[in-house]
């Protein structure tokens, strides 16, 4: 991978991060102002996704800094392949904690605030469409590092529009187990996709 598109990866990671931080901070201020906790828990939920994509941020200063190093021999490559790995983890961890939440509401019912947190969601959508676009690249990238934090994003937004979906499915015909299964049904999609990338990272990894 070239200086250039390792730059360029940077700086676009670097503005995800950025966005979501902020979003994290306004959730969380206006939870604590209003005594919304579904705003708060979404403004939490977001520094989940800050620490996945600032490692993605990182694996690419580190990478930046080790190439100006005329004693570095190792492969960039490599680094960011492993960050993209790592990536990948916390991604399945994502996954299972969704669904432990689910069988939690089959379990212990809740009552929910729909309108609030369709509003949730609606804000978490646009953030990640927006980081989408910035960290949309080429399919054929061989960059695992972007792969992943573009992963990120995804899956937050695939949790999101499953989120809409079965809360105004629950809210219109009053069975409030359709927002569950909307979040099984996301956490298989992201399950998918996370094993996609630690096999392919995998294989890079070990090759």
């Amino acid at each position: 991978m070239s200086v250039t598109a390792i730059e360029k990866n940077r700086r676009r990671t670097g503005w995800v991060v950025i966005l979501t931080a902020v979003t994290m901070v306004i959730e969380i201020i206006a939870g604590w102002i209003t005594g919304s906790m579904a705003l708060m828990a979404d403004g939490i939920h977001m520094g989940s996704h800050v620490l996945a994509i600032g490692l993605s941020w990182a694996a690419y200063v580190l990478v930046q800094r080790l190439s100006s190093n005329p004693s570095f021999t190792g492969s960039r490559e490599k680094i960011l392949t492993l960050a993209g790995y790592t990536s990948g983890l916390i991604l399945l961890i994502f996954a299972a904690m969704i669904i432990a939440g689910a069988v939690g509401r089959f379990v212990n019912p809740r009552v929910i605030e729909y309108r609030e947190a369709i509003m949730i969601a609606f804000i978490g959508l646009g953030v990640n469409i927006l980081s989408a676009f910035l960290l949309h690249h080429d399919h054929e990238e061989t960059d695992k590092n972007i792969r992943a934090a573009y992963l990120h994003v995804l899956a937050d937004a695939i949790t999101s529009v499953a989120a809409i979906t079965g809360l105004a499915a629950a809210m219109i015909w009053g069975l409030p187990y359709i927002d569950a299964i909307a979040a099984l049904i996301s956490s298989a999609v992201i399950i998918k996709w996370s094993l996609g990338l630690l096999r392919d990272a995998g294989k890079e990894l070990i090759s």
